[in-house]
């Protein structure tokens, strides 16, 4: 279990690395191309996932605080009960953790979660997002496949 919360713990160092990056080199809500699709772009959202429930005057902080704390241990006492042959499903909920914290210590520190990723296609913007958020996103696209593909695999594995 220590090589997957190193794995997190190399998430949430890389995010806020980043995210400390962002803040110092780039002015808020200024846009830096860097390629034809791909902007640097320093926001700050005080919601969730497309900046949901950021109008809502402070309590949204807490929640997503207390949220991302439950969702942290839930996971991680999930972690520690996988067998050993579901690495896809350990790796899966090792970035998630390491995503979630890492937002988490923004909320807990800045009281809003500093994104800076921003792709485009022509005038069509994707909500900006940040090193946290793709890991979150990553480890849920790797729990999908698994569960679809791989996991009846590894049951039937176990049954023999």
């Amino acid at each position: 279990m220590l090589r997957w919360l190193a794995l997190s713990l190399l998430v949430i160092v890389a995010d806020q690395i980043s995210k400390k990056f962002a803040v110092d080199i780039i002015p808020l809500h200024h846009s830096i191309e860097v390629l034809p699709f791909f902007n640097w772009t320093l926001m700050y959202n005080e919601g969730a996932a497309f900046s949901f429930l950021s109008d809502q005057g402070g309590w949204q902080r807490w929640f997503f605080i207390i949220l991302s704390s439950i969702i942290t241990i839930v996971l991680t006492i999930w972690m520690v009960r996988l067998q050993r042959d579901e690495r896809s499903i350990a790796i899966s909920l090792s970035l998630i953790i390491g995503g979630a914290i890492g937002n988490l210590i923004d909320r807990i520190q800045l009281g809003h979660v500093v994104d800076f990723i921003h792709l485009h296609y022509q005038q069509h913007f994707w909500p900006a997002f940040n090193v946290a958020d793709s890991a979150i996103t990553v480890g849920v696209t790797i729990m999908i496949v698994d569960s679809l593909f791989f996991a009846q695999k590894r049951e039937d594995q176990r049954d023999d």
